[in-house]
């Protein structure tokens, strides 16, 4: 599986793989053709706290990556951070688009460093956390 990030404003590829938008708010002046969006996971995007406090402090990288994923144990995250593993694992590429225009700074590079193995996922989530989650879906259907 490879992963990828890419701006949303640049032109699809068949070479994307699934095209998964990670931003809370959809891309200005885009339609949905144009972007060619497979997925949209707004949930695993910052929250709007944090995405304003990055944006008055960018050269506070070290302390939004730290902040970020921290929000990614979060409840609401969590469904969508499943979801993005579950397909890195079932298709060949994926990326993730992005509307921000720090190519180096932004939340896909983050969830990037997760999928590809360079940070350890929050607790909780992954591909062990899922098999771990059917088991318990499982047992509860058998009650």
């Amino acid at each position: 599986m490879a992963t990828a990030i890419k701006r949303v404003y640049e032109p699809a590829s068949r070479a994307d793989g699934a095209r998964v938008l990670v931003d809370r708010l959809w891309p200005r002046g885009l339609t949905k053709t144009r972007a060619g969006v497979d997925e949209w996971l707004r949930d695993l995007a910052p929250s709007d706290e944090l995405r304003r406090w990055y944006h008055a402090r960018p050269d506070h990288w070290a302390d939004f990556r730290k902040k970020y994923l921290k929000e990614l144990w979060e409840p609401e995250a969590e469904d969508a951070l499943r979801r993005l593993y579950h397909l890195a694992h079932k298709r060949k590429r994926v990326t993730l688009l992005f509307a921000s225009k720090n190519e180096t700074h932004n939340n896909a590079v983050v969830l990037k460093e997760l999928l590809d193995g360079m940070r350890k996922p929050p607790t909780g989530t992954g591909p062990g956390a899922i098999h771990a989650m059917r088991k318990r879906e499982a047992a509860v259907r058998r009650r």
